[in-house]
């Protein structure tokens, strides 16, 4: 099995080394490199050409958010873990379309830690169960509402939808749907298209609002 490679900023020292502790304890991860700040988290990127990195939201010089945004451009392959002590909808809607794959509070338990980066490192979608809750009791539709967007695309787009969202390669979603791969990267486009949402995290969240699916893809089994 391939090798995590982890970078880790947060400007906190002593949290810092706890994180940098639990990461070290487990099995296929390896931490490549730290920062202090928004800056020197980029840099290190840039240096190591880590897998995952786990980024404090609130960092001098340059905010978790803004790294994200220049990681999108320049470094779009590295998945984005955001640590925060902030639970509000606000923060996490703004961390998830900036493009970061996965939002886990601080205050989490330390197996969250493991199970956020096993679920990013597969290409799923990791948030914390507290906040995941919090999402989904605003997303849940009043009884008779009509599925806010549901209307909005095909049986075969809402198929490939929920393929994607459960975690599926493209190729996985061909062979489930008996189509070929081409079709299947056609349908994506359509959808991001149609719905205006062109990354995974905001295709959760149209799912989750539709109804289409329970909080366990969207916390990558936590």
């Amino acid at each position: 099995m391939k090798e995590l490679r982890v970078a880790l900023a947060d400007d906190h020292a002593l949290v810092r080394a706890g994180v940098r502790a639990l990461l070290d304890n487990l099995p296929g991860v390896k931490v490549v490199g730290e920062a202090g700040d928004g800056i020197e988290a980029l840099r290190i990127i840039a240096r190591t050409s880590p897998d995952i990195a786990l980024i404090d939201l609130a960092m001098p010089n340059m905010d978790g958010i803004h790294v994200l945004e220049h990681m999108a451009t320049s470094f779009p392959a590295v998945k984005v873990i955001i640590l925060s002590i902030h639970r509000g909808e606000e923060f996490v809607t703004q961390a998830l379309r900036a493009g970061a794959a996965g939002y886990l509070v601080k205050d989490a338990a330390e197996s969250e830690l493991e199970l956020a980066i096993q679920a990013v490192a597969r290409g799923e979608s990791y948030l914390s169960p507290a906040i995941s809750k919090a999402l989904i009791a605003n997303s849940v539709r009043r009884p008779g509402d009509p599925p806010k967007g549901a209307a909005e695309i095909t049986p075969r787009q809402s198929e490939v939808l929920r393929l994607v969202v459960e975690g599926r390669t493209t190729k996985e979603i061909a062979h489930e749907l008996g189509i070929s791969v081409k079709t299947v990267e056609v349908h994506r486009a359509q959808l991001a298209d149609r719905l205006g949402i062109h990354d995974v995290p905001g295709l959760v969240r149209y799912a989750m609002r539709i109804g289409m699916i329970t909080p366990e893809p969207y916390q990558g089994g936590g």
